[in-house]
């Protein structure tokens, strides 16, 4: 009783609500996008995309600071945000066009991206002066801090959400039908290529996001997990987008509650226990 009425108290608290919120949405975001991405096998596609955002945020942070926006009173004109969102957005729709126009696979070609996003990031954040406020934490940006989303941050989440999950929801039976077979897909008139562009484009956008509330390392983790899971016990693609949104919601409310009740790392927790949850369906994996 006494963890509950502890958990009661802390759902009181305005920080709290914010957390659960946000966390609640990119659960649904990831979990959706997941689905497609775990598919099409480019899981390594979150992890390159999240760093891209960290590029995006470095280039943002630096524009900032030398456009005087830092003094303005008005909160979304100090965001990265605003930079990292088409920075990544170029990056995913860049990575599906060298695909697309070289023989290099999606691995090498996230492969590079990846490495120009990071060193974009760590060049110009290292041009911003050590005594600009602009309420960014590169450690909290690594690795997250759900705790600490501000309202700002929430309302981007959820206009970006609200956008996203219903263009999912709209094109979500003839992706799913080109991701299963991509010539038959293109031969009844399914647009697959440009499908492909789209679901890059918006897992670049969701990813950049995510991340700044999830963390750029934990972010791949967030996005293939529940979807991974899902794979493992689903028998058709709808019924692993419902397992898929089911563990993501679930296991961010559990490790939501987990950070606040034993003072654990709110991102850490909620990875933690999707793993759990990864490993279970791995054991009971019917043959």
């Amino acid at each position: 009783m006494t963890l509950l009425a502890d958990l009661a108290q802390g759902l009181s608290f305005a920080f709290m609500q914010r957390a659960l919120v946000a966390g609640l949405l990119i659960a649904l975001m990831c979990a959706l996008l997941g689905v497609f991405v775990v598919q099409r096998r480019l899981s390594f596609l979150g992890d390159g995309l999240a760093h891209a955002a960290f590029g995006g945020m470095g280039i943002g942070a630096f524009v900032i600071v030398g456009s005087g926006l830092i003094a303005e009173g008005v909160a979304l004109l100090r965001n990265p945000l605003w930079i990292a969102l088409p920075f990544a957005l170029l990056t995913g729709l860049g990575i599906a066009w060298v695909r697309d126009r070289t023989e290099l696979s999606s691995d090498t070609a996230i492969g590079v991206f990846f490495a120009v996003a990071v060193a974009l990031g760590v060049l110009f954040f290292s041009r911003i002066p050590p005594d600009a406020n602009l309420g960014l934490n590169v450690m909290d940006l690594l690795f997250g801090s759900i705790l600490a989303v501000r309202s700002t941050e929430l309302a981007i989440i959820a206009a970006v959400a609200a956008v996203s999950i219903a263009l999912l929801l709209t094109i979500w039976g003839r992706l799913a039908y080109a991701t299963f077979d991509d010539e038959l897909a293109r031969t009844d008139g399914v647009p697959a290529r440009a499908l492909e562009y789209l679901l890059f484009g918006l897992a670049a956008v969701v990813i950049a996001v995510s991340a700044t509330v999830v963390g750029i390392i934990l972010m791949a983790a967030y996005l293939v997990i529940p979807a991974a899971a899902a794979r493992i016990w689903a028998r058709s693609m709808a019924s692993m987008t419902v397992i898929a949104v089911a563990i993501g919601t679930s296991t961010t409310l559990a490790g939501v509650a987990g950070s606040y009740l034993f003072d654990l790392p709110t991102g850490s927790a909620i990875i933690l226990t999707q793993a759990l949850v990864f490993v279970l369906a791995a054991f009971t994996q019917r043959r």
